[in-house]
């Protein structure tokens, strides 16, 4: 989830990098069951896409939302927008089991085994499975997939993760020479009908990475007679690191789900039941995705019941205009699966928002936060109970790890960090030898413009802090989203608010990310931990999962006593959508499979 809106193209490992910020004003599709709380306004107006509604239609489920659908293709489905259609009109080899984020289930493959120390990963596939455009579902078809994506793979994708299983490295042969048709082919072929991935190293994620729906499964024959890879060695080079947003497939997509493309433009989607579909035929015939800028003319098409759901703005939207008003159902505390903390970048680069660049009381040095004390005195300055009150309606609960308590590796027992003034004070006392408390700092912190939540948790830090030493200075400034991002990558941010949601349902894809020097957010922490560097490179190796506990718990425990990071509370999920609606449920409701705002699949939705 991006920091930009994320159903737009997000930097490489962000199906879910956004800020806290993002997530609670409910820019996210994918998060806004995890929402608590929108600052944004809107004035009413139509929606621009003719008169088609849902009202008592039992065959048609209307969606309305704000932005656009990117992509149609699996191969660089990496956004909200497109994954919510990419998941009903493509298939992956696995899914998750009901709402289980650690069981999956068979979905175009049947079975699988593992051998050879965790290397070797042997599907069987489902047999009797056609595409939509008429062609036989073969092992031809997973074999190019798979090829398609390690050979493609950009930024703009998830398939970084599946290189790193397969080819020991997230980029592509145009980043690392050390990748070659060899490689790719032998790390994915088929052995008969059997689909075999050969892996470097053992990936304990793995089978979790292949439910993501960007790894589903496209049909290669109707793909290359489009337009597409043809899948030989004689051309691979030529498709390396191809920007597939709108490509032939993006147009023509043709996948195994139970729905079926019609169109799309700029106003909205179409789809239908897949006629021959192999398993239980869908009971709604027709999905309408409409494009629906307005926030208020959203709500007003669902409070009418022209729409199923839409995307309301977030927990106080549903809570102060939605819930309780007739035809409207709501399903509350929803498992969140997002991560969020203020960050403390240690080692600043450029010198543009440092003030003086000196502890002088009229700036900071570029490594500030590199004295734990300085982040100590952060981290026991920031009030997480009035945070959970003011701005989520008193829902969540604080965290002690960057990763969500809804995943494996997350030890409850582990006591998190606490709002304390008095520690706060005698740790900057102690900072820089007690410089920090003589001379005073100005601390230039930035929030996006526009976040109601993000800037709300600026002012609390801000307002704790100061009050502890009048020579204490914390500059807040709202800045664009697309600015934040920029400075952020390239390690410029010095306190900034971000986050993570899963690409897959495994512990590694937030702990990697946040604590390992090797991590995509190392750029906005700038800190390198030797200890736990070599726990999170044991936990994303090792197959043994109470190993992988106590590593995790070992990690937090550290991080909490370093004080990396200022930990944000959990935000549980809250969704609204018309009553006529079955198929939600608590029991059903899985966030890895959220894109489509259900929390399942269309095809498992009835209306009556």
């Amino acid at each position: 989830m991006t920091q930009v809106d994320s159903r737009f193209r997000r930097p490489l490992g962000l199906i879910a990098l956004t800020t806290l910020a993002l997530t609670l004003a409910a820019c996210d599709n994918k998060n806004e069951a995890n929402t608590a709380g929108s600052g944004t306004t809107a004035t009413e107006g139509s929606s621009g896409t003719g008169s088609t509604t849902s009202g008592g239609n039992r065959d048609v489920l209307v969606v309305q939302e704000s932005a656009d659908i990117p992509t149609l293709d699996p191969g660089t489905t990496y956004d909200t927008g497109s994954g919510q259609v990419v998941e009903n009109l493509y298939e992956t080899l696995v899914t998750y089991q009901g709402n289980s984020l650690t069981e999956l289930e068979p979905l175009l493959a049947t079975e699988w085994n593992i051998a050879n120390g965790g290397t070797e990963y042997r599907f069987t596939l489902r047999e009797g499975v056609q595409f939509h455009s008429g062609n036989e579902f073969k092992c031809a078809d997973a074999e190019y997939t798979f090829r398609r994506n390690l050979v493609t793979n950009t930024s703009d994708s998830g398939n970084w993760f599946l290189a790193e299983s397969l080819l020991g490295t997230g980029s592509n042969a145009n980043d690392d020479p050390s990748i070659t048709w060899e490689k790719i082919s032998n790390a994915v072929r088929c052995d008969g009908e059997t689909l075999v991935f050969t892996l470097p190293k053992p990936d304990p994620a793995f089978l979790s990475k292949l439910a993501y729906t960007g790894q589903a499964i496209v049909d290669s024959e109707h793909a290359k007679k489009i337009g597409e890879w043809d899948g030989t060695e004689a051309t691979w080079k030529d498709a390396v690191g191809k920007n597939l947003t709108n490509s032939p497939l993006s147009r023509q997509p043709s996948g195994t789900g139970a729905y079926k493309f019609v169109s799309k433009d700029a106003t909205a989607f179409r789809a239908e039941a897949f006629e021959n579909y192999w398993g239980d035929k869908p009971s709604i015939k027709n999905i309408l995705i409409q494009i629906v800028p307005e926030q208020a003319a959203r709500l007003q098409a669902f409070l009418r019941g022209d729409a199923d759901m839409v995307e309301t703005g977030g927990r106080a939207i549903i809570e102060e205009q939605l819930r309780g008003k007739p035809g409207v159902a709501v399903l509350d505390n929803l498992p969140d699966t997002s991560a969020f903390g203020i960050f403390m970048n240690q080692d600043i680069k450029g010198e543009g928002r440092l003030g003086s660049g000196k502890l002088d009381g009229q700036g900071i040095p570029a490594n500030f936060f590199s004295d734990v004390n300085v982040r100590r005195g952060f981290v026991a300055a920031f009030d997480v109970d009035t945070y959970i009150k003011e701005v989520q309606n008193g829902v969540g609960e604080p965290r002690n790890f960057l990763l969500p308590e809804t995943f494996p590796g997350y030890n409850p027992d582990v006591e998190p960090a606490k709002f304390d003034l008095d520690a706060a004070r005698e740790a900057f006392q102690q900072a820089w030898g007690g410089e920090v408390w003589d001379k005073g700092f100005v601390v230039n912190a930035t929030y996006r413009a526009g976040s109601v939540a993000a800037q709300t948790a600026m002012e609390l830090l801000k307002k704790n802090i100061e009050s502890l030493n009048p020579k204490f200075r914390i500059n807040l400034e709202a800045k664009q989203w697309s600015e934040i991002l920029e400075a952020g990558d390239k390690g410029q941010e010095i306190l900034i608010i971000t986050g993570w949601a899963p690409d897959y349902a495994d512990p590694d894809n937030f702990v990697h990310t946040f604590y390992s020097s090797q991590g995509y957010y190392h750029p906005r922490a700038n800190f390198k931990d030797e200890q736990l560097d070599a726990w999170v490179n044991e936990a994303r190796t090792t197959t043994d999962a109470e190993r992988r506990d106590e590593l995790y718990t070992q990690i937090a425990e550290r991080a909490r006593d370093q004080a990396y990071f200022i930990l944000m509370p959990s935000s549980p999920g809250i969704l609204a959508y018309r009553d006529n609606i079955q198929g939600i449920s608590e029991e059903n409701y899985n966030p890895m499979l959220s894109f489509s705002r259900a929390g399942t699949y269309w095809k498992n939705l009835s209306k009556n």
